[in-house]
């Protein structure tokens, strides 16, 4: 089996990376925020972004830190996929699951500014937040301080190949396709 994980900030452009990758690469997408928001609709919650991270902290403190990967990797193993994508890596355990497996992790980063711009086009309901907000959400999410939390400063670190996407798509994806070149 070909992984693929995928770490970086909020609006960095991992989805558009997993978008690229599924359909220029024949690569399956296992979301860590579906299984995330299916979890928190379970216990009857509202899934906002500090719920969502809330319910990760819980459910990595009772089933281990890298448990929202290795559910993902499972259930890719139980489908019989043999090229995936898990989108995102935040959590340090995560990323030792992924490479243990002999996955490759893939940052993707760009500017807080054009991060916000780009978390302010899409508007999902966890990005309705002002700029402030989004930065006090990044400082937490980089280094949350629960054990359980996500560590995404330090995953990022631990990337087997960063992009950084502060230009055009194009340019996004000529930087995927030298990922893919370079490192499978």
């Amino acid at each position: 089996m070909t992984v693929i994980g995928i770490t970086g900030t909020d609006g960095a452009g991992k989805g558009t990376v997993v978008d690229y990758l599924v359909t220029n690469y024949g690569f399956v997408h296992y979301s860590s925020r579906r299984f995330l928001t299916e979890a928190v609709l379970k216990k009857g919650l509202v899934p906002t972004r500090n719920q969502l991270r809330l319910t990760a902290n819980e459910l990595r403190a009772e089933y281990g830190d890298d448990f929202v990967v290795r559910q993902a990797y499972e259930q890719a193993a139980r489908d019989g996929a043999t090229r995936i994508v898990i989108e995102s890596i935040r959590a340090i355990a995560e990323a030792v699951f992924l490479k243990a497996q002999g996955g490759i992790l893939l940052a993707v980063d760009a500017t807080p500014e054009i991060r916000y711009g780009r978390v302010q086009t899409r508007r999902s309901t966890t990005d309705q937040v002002s700029y402030e907000e989004f930065l006090a959400h990044e400082a937490l999410e980089r280094n949350d301080p629960d054990p359980h939390g996500m560590q995404k400063a330090k995953v990022i670190k631990l990337a087997d190949y960063s992009i950084m996407n502060d230009a055009s798509l194009a340019v996004l994806q000529q930087a995927v396709d030298g990922f893919i070149v370079n490192q499978l």
